[in-house]
């Protein structure tokens, strides 16, 4: 599978914090059906190599399932080892892109600045996280594609149902939704499962939208 290929197929990456085991592959299940296909899972969540792995064993045929908030190495072989497809941090650590890269994984890391955006791809990164688009907004990312119209952005930060569109048109090539989307916390009836696959269609047909009036 070609991973950049895949979320650029699929840009909306659910971000998944405080899961627990017992959620996690209903949570997987229902943004399937819902359409949203790349899963990061942040890493500061309890047990979360174990989340990983469950949803890589039982859905990887079906969903892309990287590892988020990777601050260092360590973290990013740990979550490689637990079937992460992808590795996505919040800043920019040139010794983890280079681990990530070696085991043949994806490594978006986070940026914001042109100089930090241009020295993660100088050194590896497959594309780049910028983090906290909400401090700029979509206007952001066309500015930075004028001088950097071949780097692959990631944008991360306040996205919702109502500026998703806007960030597409402007360039980025996927974006990552956290709690706007997924809350593990409110997740508890099946009924909840099923508002989340909504929630997910909310944003799967934000894209189409944005593909067909781009």
């Amino acid at each position: 599978m070609d991973v950049v290929k895949f979320i650029k197929e699929y840009p909306i990456v659910a971000v998944i914090r405080e899961a627990t085991p017992e959620k996690i592959l209903p949570i997987a299940k229902a943004l399937y059906e819902g359409g949203v296909k790349v899963l990061e899972i942040t890493t500061e969540t309890p047990k979360a190599m174990t989340l990983i792995e469950k949803v890589a064993d039982e859905l990887g045929d079906k969903v892309l399932v990287g590892a988020g908030t990777v601050l260092d190495p360590e973290t990013a072989r740990a979550a490689i080892m637990a079937g992460s497809r992808f590795i996505v941090s919040p800043s920019l650590n040139v010794e983890t892109i280079k681990l990530t890269k070696r085991y043949g994984v994806v490594s978006v890391p986070g940026a914001l600045t042109p100089t930090e955006i241009l020295t993660a791809i100088e050194h590896g990164a497959d594309m780049v996280k910028v983090f906290p688009v909400n401090a700029f907004g979509p206007g952001y990312i066309k500015n930075i594609h004028g001088p950097l119209p071949h780097v692959p952005l990631m944008v991360t930060g306040g996205i919702n149902t109502e500026n998703v569109n806007e960030y597409l048109k402007s360039g980025a090539l996927a974006v990552g939704v956290g709690s706007n989307l997924v809350n593990p916390k409110k997740l508890n009836h099946e009924a909840d499962y099923q508002a989340l696959t909504h929630q997910a269609l909310a944003y799967t047909g934000m894209v189409q939208t944005s593909v067909t009036h781009s």
